[in-house]
């Protein structure tokens, strides 16, 4: 069995839910304090042994890659100025982890996204998670998806529970065969925004998978849905009718969809108060902010 080594992040997406910031800065950007969403699902996936990176990009999206180059400029002058910590702050993100960058010229959904990476992966398996998805729990969602793949030897898919009307039009919901032990289910069908009335269960799918290299025929041959995009859980779907995939229960993370507005806010906000720099001045904000 190989090693899972990669992480794979689409980020060429428009982030339209956030024009109009995201006409030039992308989504995978906005700050959650002082850090970048993207960041975090880098070092989380860093905490879980994987620090091969790979970022499935667009024309808009240089400011990704800027991010976790150096800047000997900005260095230099934190060293001049005695600014040391600031220095050795701005060195570790670069040096987290490795990085590689693929384009995908066209906006055609996460299936197409993914095919741009053929070449790369070669004959391993891999992880890929969203760009604006995060999720506070231990063991975290890129760990259970580890630790799973490497226990069972299939592809794995992260779910959460989701029974509001609303969901069902939102997210995948997977059918499930058999329970394989708690918290590991063994799926047959994935079904994308089925609405309530044809839902085969209420655990959601979402953009966290354990993937191998027999994804890419599947996608190869996956239809376009109507606006000419390729999902991934098309093909996900295809392959559960040929061989075993399993779902990984997301059950105590907590799942912040930081392309949300609404979201977002909630997050910054909670991510805030955890901080022992500003959480508590943070908090007494908020409580005169409510009492005015």
């Amino acid at each position: 069995m190989n090693e899972i080594k990669k992480l794979v992040i689409p980020v060429a997406g428009y982030g339209t839910r956030f024009l109009p910031f995201t006409k030039s800065i992308p989504k995978e950007m906005l700050p959650i304090v002082d850090r970048p969403v993207i960041q975090y699902i880098v070092e989380e996936a860093v905490a879980a042994g994987i620090k091969d990176i790979v970022l499935i990009t667009g024309y808009s999206k240089r400011a990704i890659e800027d991010y976790f180059d150096y800047n000997i400029e900005l260095e230099n002058l934190l060293e001049k100025s005695g600014k040391t910590a600031q220095k050795e702050l701005i060195r570790q993100v670069s040096d987290i982890a490795s990085f590689t960058y693929v384009r995908q010229k066209e906006q055609l959904g996460t299936g197409h996204a993914l095919l741009q990476l053929k070449h790369l992966l070669g004959n391993e398996p891999f992880i890929m998670v969203s760009g604006d998805d995060l999720y506070a729990g231990t063991p975290s969602r890129i760990q259970r998806l580890k630790d799973a793949y490497e226990k069972y030897n299939c592809p794995a898919l992260i779910t959460m529970e989701r029974s509001a009307p609303s969901d069902y039009d939102r997210y995948g919901y997977l059918k499930v065969a058999a329970e394989l032990e708690p918290g590991i289910m063994e799926v047959t069908d994935v079904i994308e925004h089925p609405g309530f009335a044809n839902a085969p269960s209420s655990h959601a799918s979402f953009i966290g998978y354990v993937l191998t290299p027999d994804i890419f025929p599947l996608l190869e041959k996956t239809k376009p849905r109507p606006k000419g995009e390729i999902y991934v859980t098309d093909a996900i779907n295809d392959l559960a009718h040929q061989q075993k995939v399993i779902a990984v229960s997301g059950d105590g993370l907590h799942f912040h969809d930081c392309g949300d507005k609404l979201e977002y806010l909630k997050t910054v906000a909670e991510f805030a108060l955890q901080r022992e720099d500003v959480g508590a001045a943070f908090r007494e904000h908020l409580k005169k902010l409510l009492a005015d």
